[in-house]
């Protein structure tokens, strides 16, 4: 057993105190450090001290909205500690370093079985939380995981994988549906617009997937990433007209598809206008409702496709799980923030107000420090 595994273990034999701090969203960017109850778990289910818990775009825009009620505690990339264990359970004991996801489907229901996940009702209910309404609860000391969740999303970390690199598996299944969904070719042209973390792992994946891939971003320090990752054909957008200087790469025609890795409703129209005529456009952070306007003859006459992806895919899990596990990609590499749970506030203000130094923020309840960033090679 190794020394960092054996000190887990010991940690777990402390007493879990009644009382725990959380990240509570109380109304619009409304969220607060608070003191409550640790969740109590039932039957089959178990707690998880968490150690690390990436902030996600979909609960920064939930936060910045309040499409949800209040109050809640959000947070849904979770790495961490088995804690307890309820009865009944065989495959995990407390000190297992786990990832867990918070969205499992049923597999049986009419969405089920047209393999979309995200519509079923079970995959809507949230199998995590730290109290309140199930919303992760990722943002907080201790999640209380719920059995069906438990039995087909949690899973262990080897011991040679950090916590930071296992808390990107749902984040990384995401980007491999919306990958999917795209139907690449070989030798297809496909154009990233955007090289936040999410941006980069659908590049990454999209050139897996034996593609050439163009990475579009405003800010340089960003690009400076994806040419270390090895993406050689990049637009500052800056300083150029992403439109032109993709056409301008694929002999006037357009990318064969492309990847709006931004939430901005504004850029879907020069993300079709980059497409080639029979191409197609992915929108993978557009998970606000409202209206947007868009050229009826671009999809008729032109025959260009939108394509949307939401969430995660429970038939990729074990593809994700790989990848992330075999560090087929450093994602640690893409962390320049860490908060302890005190500072979550400020993290989340930063996450949602990205500045060119930020890249993926993560929280971290157990650690005492102040914010520390991390670097990008």
């Amino acid at each position: 057993m190794s020394i960092a595994r054996q000190a887990v273990i010991e940690d777990q034999t402390q007493t879990i105190s009644a009382t725990m701090r959380a990240a509570v969203y109380r109304g619009i960017n409304d969220v607060r450090l608070e003191t409550v109850p640790v969740p109590q778990i039932g039957p089959g289910e178990l707690l998880v001290r968490v150690h690390t818990c990436g902030v996600c775009g979909t609960d920064l825009k939930k936060i910045a909205t309040g499409s949800h009620s209040a109050p809640r505690i959000f947070g849904h990339e979770t790495s961490g500690v088995v804690a307890t264990v309820g009865a009944g359970v065989r495959k995990f004991a407390p000190g297992d370093r786990v990832v867990v996801f918070h969205h499992i489907p049923c597999r049986q229901c009419y969405y089920c079985r047209h393999k979309t996940f995200a519509q079923c009702a079970t995959y809507k209910k949230v199998g995590c939380t730290a109290g309140f309404d199930p919303s992760g609860g990722g943002f907080a000391e201790y999640v209380r995981v719920m059995d069906w969740v438990v039995e087909q999303g949690t899973v262990k970390i080897p011991d040679n994988v950090s916590f930071e690199q296992a808390c990107f598996v749902e984040p990384v299944n995401t980007c491999m549906k919306g990958i999917e969904a795209l139907r690449l070719e070989p030798g297809e042209t496909v154009l990233t617009i955007g090289q936040g973390p999410i941006g980069i792992i659908l590049s990454v994946l999209a050139r897996r997937a034996g593609v050439t891939v163009i990475t579009s971003d405003l800010y340089p320090e960003r690009l400076k990433i994806t040419q270390s990752l090895g993406f050689e054909q990049r637009i500052d957008a800056s300083r150029r007209d992403t439109v032109e200087a993709v056409r301008q790469q694929t002999d006037g025609r357009g990318a064969d598809a492309i990847i709006l890795a931004v939430g901005s409703n504004a850029l879907i129209r020069p993300a079709m206008d980059a497409a080639r005529a029979g191409g197609r456009v992915l929108l993978f952070a557009q998970t606000q409702r409202g209206e947007v306007v868009i050229d009826p003859a671009v999809i008729c006459v032109d025959e260009k496709t939108l394509v949307g992806s939401y969430s995660a895919s429970v038939d990729l899990q074990e593809d994700s799980v790989r990848f992330v596990m075999n560090r087929e990609l450093d994602l640690e590499r893409l962390i320049s923030h860490r908060f302890s749970l005190e500072e979550s506030p400020r993290a989340l203000d930063l996450a949602a107000h990205p500045q060119p130094s930020s890249m993926k923020i993560v929280i971290q309840p157990g650690m005492n420090w102040k914010s520390r960033e991390g670097t990008q090679q």
